[in-house]
């Protein structure tokens, strides 16, 4: 039996690293996977070491507060991967963790593969030199990136996304609403705070502050809440239980994301990849997110692209409109919904851009993935 280490950050990495050992494992079935896995890809039947969320950090400040543990983890796990000897490294996302230790895996001679390129088109250029000392391999998803490793003499293959794969290009909305239960309402609005507990607790009041002033000037519209873990639930509940309103029609989920994008009429969304998810789905969006002041100032001076959500950086343009930090109240939410619920040729126009993005991103992922990986493996 062969055996794939593979490290995942955080639940869009649990989501590629899913999708991933299943596809390798239809074509070969003996293979097995160990290291930081999420909840789907154990459901996949890999061996995870250590909890996914350990890894789960937002923000620079927040990362130097974890920094020892961070560190400490990173040596218990490559100790571990080194005891293990896998015939592969996988490295999904989470750059400044997984680096390290894939540049200790290559000169041990084990072959490394880092799955999703970090921001080095956007911030932290620099970075290229490190990445080929790094990997042996690089598999992006956007199709920009190549031409970027390419000319940096880094082995690189473009492979898509699977959620490109796994979304239709016209998506069922109304049976999205009858799984979810709704019934006729005048507006379904999807709330997405992030996939971290960090990123709910700095998004969960602006959120609601913001459904209840929505709700003020739009007649019974329902909002609906996907949270992906119970603890992210529970942050989430909690604050909510603080703000009494009963005309407040809210609905929280655990998981069922992309039931609540394929439901709504409108996200408002934390960036990160629940905004590709929300431009396959061709939803009209809202991109929000806030940080601490101190990590804010850092990413505005690294930040090299004036937006930061994924499809106004695969577009190359403000399609999508971005409220961050300062910008992020629920006067400006609110205001924004309305003139996108107002203005139809902009909504016309959000759809075809989307369905560009989607034929850009379907590339038969599957396929693409295990050409390339399954040549590291003899």
């Amino acid at each position: 039996m062969k055996t794939i280490a593979i490290v995942a950050g955080e639940s869009s990495g649990d989501l590629l690293g899913s999708h991933l050992i299943k596809s390798l494992k239809s074509a070969r079935p003996d293979l097995k996977f160990i290291g930081i896995a999420g909840p789907s890809m154990i459901k996949e039947g890999a061996v995870s070491f250590f909890s996914l969320e350990e890894l789960s950090v937002r923000g620079y400040f927040e990362a130097l507060r974890k920094l020892f543990h961070l560190l400490k983890l990173r040596k218990k796990l490559l100790n571990q991967i080194l005891y293990v000897k896998p015939d592969l490294f996988i490295g999904i996302d989470a750059p400044d963790f997984n680096f390290w230790i894939e540049r200790q895996l290559k000169k041990q001679g084990i072959p490394v593969i880092h799955y999703v390129s970090p921001s080095v088109w956007a911030w932290r250029k620099s970075r290229l030199k490190k990445i080929k000392k790094s990997i042996d391999h690089m598999l992006t998803i956007f199709p920009f990136e190549k031409n970027i490793y390419s000319k940096a003499k880094i082995e690189v293959t473009y492979v898509g996304h699977p959620l490109a794969e796994m979304i239709p290009l016209k998506p069922n909305k109304k049976q999205a609403q009858d799984k979810l239960k709704i019934v006729r309402v005048n507006k379904v609005i999807a709330l997405l705070p992030g996939s971290r507990q960090g990123e709910v607790k700095w998004h969960a009041q602006l959120l609601i502050d913001s459904a209840i002033e929505i709700s003020k000037r739009i007649n019974n519209p329902i909002f609906l809440v996907p949270l992906p873990t119970r603890e992210t639930y529970e942050i989430f509940s909690k604050t909510l239980f603080k703000n009494i309103y009963t005309k407040l029609n809210i609905q929280l989920l655990i998981g069922h994301a992309s039931d609540a994008i394929n439901a709504a009429d409108l996200v408002i969304v934390a960036s990160g990849t629940a905004t590709l998810e929300t431009a396959l789905y061709k939803k009209p969006m809202i991109v929000i997110y806030k940080m601490s002041s101190i990590s804010w100032q850092i990413l505005k001076r690294m930040r090299y692209l004036p937006y930061v959500s994924l499809p106004n950086i695969l577009l190359k343009k403000f399609l999508v409109p971005e409220l961050l930090q300062d910008d992020a109240t629920p006067e400006n939410i609110t205001n924004k919904t309305i003139e996108i619920f107002r203005d139809v040729a902009y909504r016309k126009n959000l759809l075809n851009q989307f369905l560009k993005i989607h034929y850009q991103l379907k590339q038969n992922t599957s396929e693409r993935l295990n050409r390339v990986i399954l040549r590291f493996i003899k």
